[in-house]
């Protein structure tokens, strides 16, 4: 079995054991791989990120999001690092990273909706209501089936770029 086998059918494993609820062996043999010379492998970092944050030691998760991204994570692997990355520096209070984080994330997945409503929560916890409420109606209106929305996504798309604004005789203008 190649070297490259070898790591992913460990990882799967780590994966099945995270999935099944033992994160504590997912772990150590995510760990374990790391000390086995995989140190900058982008899947083993990567899933040992999302392995720590699921434990709840987003903290220690955060380096290895970092490392994975870095090294060069690629396809639905790299979004959910981005994600997870992101996610875990606004729970940390990190939050001017996770703006930062999410914003490529978007820049880079903007198809993704998970994402959007993400870095939205990251606005909203950077202190940037106006935009975190913009991008929650982004998410809203670009994938709700409510026949209600649909009525008025002329109306509401308006109303999210002129979020804070009044409209007085014909015009949008700054609020007093």
């Amino acid at each position: 079995m190649s070297d490259t086998a070898y790591i992913e059918k460990k990882v799967a494993d780590a994966v099945q054991l995270r999935e099944a609820g033992d994160v504590d062996a997912a772990r150590r043999l995510l760990i374990s791989l790391l000390e086995c010379g995989n140190r900058d492998h982008p899947l083993v970092t990567y899933q040992l990120a999302w392995t720590l944050d699921r434990m709840g030691v987003e903290t220690e998760a955060a380096p290895y999001y970092e490392r994975a991204i870095a090294t060069g994570l690629a396809g639905d692997d790299l979004r959910g690092a981005f994600l997870g990355l992101g996610s875990t520096y606004r729970v940390i209070g990190r939050d001017a990273d996770a703006v930062r984080t999410l914003a490529e994330g978007v820049a880079r997945f903007s198809d993704d909706g998970a994402m959007r409503t993400f870095y939205a929560l990251a606005l909203h916890s950077a202190g940037e209501q106006t935009r975190a409420t913009q991008e929650f109606l982004r998410v809203i209106l670009a994938s709700s089936a409510d026949p209600q929305i649909g009525q008025y996504r002329k109306t509401l798309t308006e109303y999210m770029e002129h979020l804070d604004e009044l409209w007085l005789d014909g015009a949008w203008h700054a609020r007093p």
